[in-house]
């Protein structure tokens, strides 16, 4: 599997602090790593497969072992990171069949989210929905013009519209797990230059999904994300082939 493992170490192995964390008021060291590390794995700056050395983490973040220890912990909680006794720590592969299982979660809780999101949303929803599919209506011309220099303000969009359509879906469980599903999904995305190469109607899926969910058809708007999801992982899937046997 081509994802660096015992090979790739974490960055900074030589270098001294140069992502120093800036703790905000009241919050800890420990709590100010956990944001940072999870932060950078998700967008790729600790690389898939790669070791996680706390040695080398405390030198490029400025932290400590003991609360980069906690963090890491955490993180190995949220299934971002592989935590083993003799091993120690190293930031979760990305694989084909473990993306095919996110799929599948994401999809049945999506629908969920969403049918009771439609059925519960009140004006407020609404107005929140069309803002957030505005945005990124912006942003998914503007990936379809430069991928690479606008997918950072695409994945803030994307994110945040998904978000908009289940807001009002009143089940705080299923937005917690909800929530732990997309974030998996994001490194996904992030890590994929073949989902920048493609050619997709984005905006095209977007606006659909907007608009049955304003239009309350629940079904459709569950039909409509469930092909959505389907979509980029039938995108992603050749890459992830190659990743699997590189």
């Amino acid at each position: 599997m081509g994802q660096g493992g015992d090979n790739q170490e974490a960055i900074g192995a030589s270098a001294g602090p140069r992502r120093s964390i800036a703790t905000r008021e009241g919050e800890t060291r420990a709590a100010a790593a956990f944001e940072a590390l999870r932060r950078d794995i998700i967008g790729g700056v600790l690389a898939p497969g790669s070791r996680l050395r706390i040695e080398h983490l405390s030198r490029s973040y400025g932290v400590g072992a003991t609360p980069l220890r906690e963090a890491l912990q955490r993180l190995s909680s949220e299934g971002l990171v592989l935590a083993s006794d003799n091993r120690g720590f190293a930031v979760t592969p990305l694989r084909l069949d473990e993306f095919a299982d996110l799929t599948i979660a994401r999809i049945a809780i999506e629908r969920e989210a969403l049918r009771l999101s439609i059925r519960n949303g009140d004006g407020e929803w609404e107005a929140g929905l069309v803002a957030a599919a505005w945005r990124l209506a912006r942003q998914d011309e503007a990936l379809r013009e430069d991928a690479d220099a606008a997918m950072d303000a695409w994945e803030r969009a994307n994110v945040a519209f998904h978000q908009a359509t289940v807001s009002a879906c009143g089940s705080s469980w299923l937005l917690r797990v909800r929530s732990q599903l997309s974030v998996q999904a994001e490194r996904y995305r992030r890590a994929s230059v073949y989902l920048r190469r493609v050619s997709r109607n984005l905006a095209a899926e977007h606006a659909a999904i907007a608009e049955a969910a304003l239009d309350r058809d629940i079904d459709r708007a569950c039909d409509l994300v469930e092909r959505h999801f389907e979509a980029t992982a039938r995108f992603l899937e050749p890459e992830l082939r190659q990743r699997d046997l590189a």
